[in-house]
């Protein structure tokens, strides 16, 4: 159980934070991405399930276009999906 005052994540957020300030990307192993990114989707997806409302799933203010849709691309590929896929569920 994690402590009520805890913040989730912190340390990761921590790590880019730092690694893209200061140009060290190599601070940060792409397996760790990939396990945080993987964990957070899948917390997102379960809670906005059956959901009336679906809060972002990002701050916009912090990120660009070209980070989402590079993020967003590769996760497609990743999960074996196409864009007709994804344009069936952007609407639902």
């Amino acid at each position: 159980m994690i402590a009520p005052n805890a913040t989730l994540g912190a340390d990761f957020v921590a790590a880019a934070d730092a690694a893209l300030a200061g140009g060290n990307l190599d601070s940060v192993p792409f397996a760790d991405i990939e396990r945080v990114l993987t964990a957070a989707m899948r917390v997102y997806a379960a809670k906005v399930d059956g959901a009336e409302t679906f809060p972002p799933p990002i701050t916009a203010a912090q990120t660009t276009a070209t980070d989402v849709v590079v993020t967003v691309s590769e996760m497609v590929k990743a999960a074996g999906l196409n864009l007709f896929d994804l344009s069936m569920w952007f609407r639902r």
